[in-house]
């Protein structure tokens, strides 16, 4: 123990690696995640009485929730305008969370930190401790009590996050189904099959089956009609790539008219394909000189016209060729996978995976946006500038009366990283910060953060658990199902969101990714994503501002 309280960067990547190893460990559908263990960690170390540098920890933070900004720049600015239906259960989740936590104020006397380690326990939202330890720096309170709400802060945390994630997961994969009278698999089903999938399909990954196939028949029945013809009858789910004509190879246009005896490349749906067989004359092994090679790429959508689209009327909305020839295989959001249904609703900033032959798809992929950066390497100017402009935004401040009014380091950073990656997405050569960069930005800045307020919280940590007790976890589940449980009235009753997606909105307006991973396993199906990353990029905003709210709110009525 000697060896590590004095060496403060031994300790630190202890808390990192022990934290999230404990982490790992999983009971049902919750886990602890590295975080929250993180901080269990650092808290134990901390009682030897070992500390971080106050700038070691203001520069994690600023890159975590820079970082944070970036990656849910675009799909939050896109919510706003269009994502109503689902994001106004994210306001429902701030106002009646800023509530609770005003009445647990009044009623248990809860000072500024206490206050704010509930919010972020119990929201499950660890941005909240920067946001609210900066604004407890500019309380007119003497550094001695400072430091001690910032322990308060990272005490309550511990203590109400595990009852707060349980809560949630609990509440929407078990009691919502109750209350709404469902059953979720079928609901998801249902849902699915409304969105356009077919019998017997998942979301295009879940099974064994490819769900994009290429196979060749002999034309037989078919003969005279044309290519486009031909296509048409399945809706253009499958087309035919090339056709062998006795020794002769012809590209598929579509006037082409198909012979009696045409071998016939088909590429598509595996669904159409294996329907267009019955109509042909036989399936037969795909000969070397029709094969093609098959590219996929990934593109980010910028078309102003497809935004609000739905996935099945693309092809109406593409001119002429350009749709022929190509699919798409996957739609992630937010880093999540949404179902690529013809139902789905596009976003801006959605990365679609096109699947087909190299020219259709790099001509849809020029009508649809612009195409992921093929780097790995971040544009550190883009970086550091961001991240400077943050701090410059977070050094205003308005006073009113003995309050200090400012979104801080950690608020103007948040703003800076949602108008940064919301430029990257309209001008792609602004600068680049790959996603895979942008998540160790997040869980590295995250981590070390939480590791450094843990530390320094240490040995105040048991005065707080023996001060509140029991009280703490009780007002942890409350704050964290109370909130669910108005969204679940709102979104059923008043909205009519569909039972998946609602479930799906409540894990986002919490940004509870276990939840998410429950409510899918249970589902059968990815149907819950597409509530769930309308409300999740809401939240992460709005969540990690409530943080100086509660400390003034809290030091007000105290």
């Amino acid at each position: 123990m000697d060896f590590i309280s004095n060496r403060p960067e031994v300790a630190l990547f202890v808390a990192i690696a022990l934290g999230h190893l404990i982490g790992w460990l999983r009971v049902g559908p919750v886990q602890l995640g590295g975080i929250c263990g993180t901080l269990i960690v650092a808290l134990v170390l901390g009682q030897s009485g070992v500390v971080l540098s106050p700038d070691l920890r203001a520069v994690a933070f600023a890159l975590f929730i820079f970082a944070l900004g970036f990656t849910a720049g675009p799909q939050f600015f896109t919510n706003l305008r269009n994502g109503w239906r689902y994001g106004i259960l994210s306001f429902v989740e701030v106002v009646t969370v800023v509530t609770l936590i005003a009445i647990a104020v009044v009623v248990l006397k809860l000072d500024p930190g206490t206050a704010a380690g509930l919010l972020a326990g119990s929201a499950t939202e660890s941005a909240v401790i920067g946001t609210a330890a900066e604004a407890l720096g500019r309380l007119a309170l003497p550094a001695e009590a400072v430091k001690a709400l910032e322990s308060n802060i990272a005490t309550a945390y511990s203590i109400t996050y595990l009852f707060g994630l349980i809560a949630i997961v609990v509440f929407t994969s078990q009691i919502a189904p109750l209350l709404l009278r469902i059953n979720l698999r079928k609901e998801a089903a249902a849902l699915a099959h409304a969105l356009g999938a077919e019998d017997g399909d998942g979301d295009d990954g879940g099974t064994a089956l490819p769900s994009i196939v290429g196979r060749a028949f002999r034309a037989g029945p078919v003969m005279g009609q044309t290519v486009d013809a031909f296509e048409r009858e399945y809706k253009q789910l499958l087309t035919i790539q090339r056709v062998r004509r006795g020794g002769e190879v012809l590209e598929a246009t579509p006037d082409l008219v198909i012979r009696d005896n045409d071998i016939l490349l088909l590429f598509g749906r595996r669904k159409a394909v294996i329907a267009a067989q019955e109509r042909l004359g036989g399936e037969v092994p795909v000969p070397p000189e029709i094969n093609l090679p098959i590219v996929s790429r990934d593109v980010v959508l910028d078309r102003r016209e497809a935004i609000g689209q739905k996935i099945g009327a693309l092809r109406q909305l593409a001119g002429g060729d350009i749709h022929r020839g190509v699919f798409i295989a996957r739609l992630r959001r937010l880093q999540n996978d949404v179902p690529p249904l013809p139902g789905t609703v596009l976003q801006r900033a959605d990365v679609l995976t096109l699947y087909g032959t190299e020219p259709a798809v790099d001509r849809a992929l020029a009508e649809l946006g612009h195409p992921m950066p093929a780097t790995d390497k971040t544009d550190l100017v883009y970086l550091g500038l961001g991240v400077v402009v943050g701090m410059l935004i977070g050094s205003l401040s308005l006073k009113i009366g003995t309050l200090d009014l400012t979104l801080g380091t950690g608020g103007g950073a948040l703003v800076s990283g949602l108008v940064f990656g919301w430029l990257r997405t309209r001008h792609p050569k602004l600068g680049t910060l790959p996603a895979p960069a942008a998540e160790v930005l997040k869980d590295l800045g995250l981590a070390t953060f939480i590791a450094a307020v843990g530390l320094s919280a240490g040995p105040d940590a048991i005065r707080l658990i023996r001060e509140y007790g029991l009280v703490l976890p009780v007002i942890g589940v409350l704050v964290s199902a109370v909130p669910a449980a108005v969204s679940l009235l709102i979104g059923h009753r008043l909205l009519k969101i569909e039972a998946p997606i609602l479930l799906g909105a409540i894990a986002g307006q919490h940004c509870s990714t276990p939840t998410i991973s429950a409510l899918v396993s249970i589902a059968g199906n990815s149907t819950p994503v597409i509530g769930y990353t309308v409300t999740y990029a809401i939240s992460n905003v709005l969540l990690p501002l409530l943080g100086p709210i509660v400390v003034w709110m809290a030091f007000a009525l105290g």
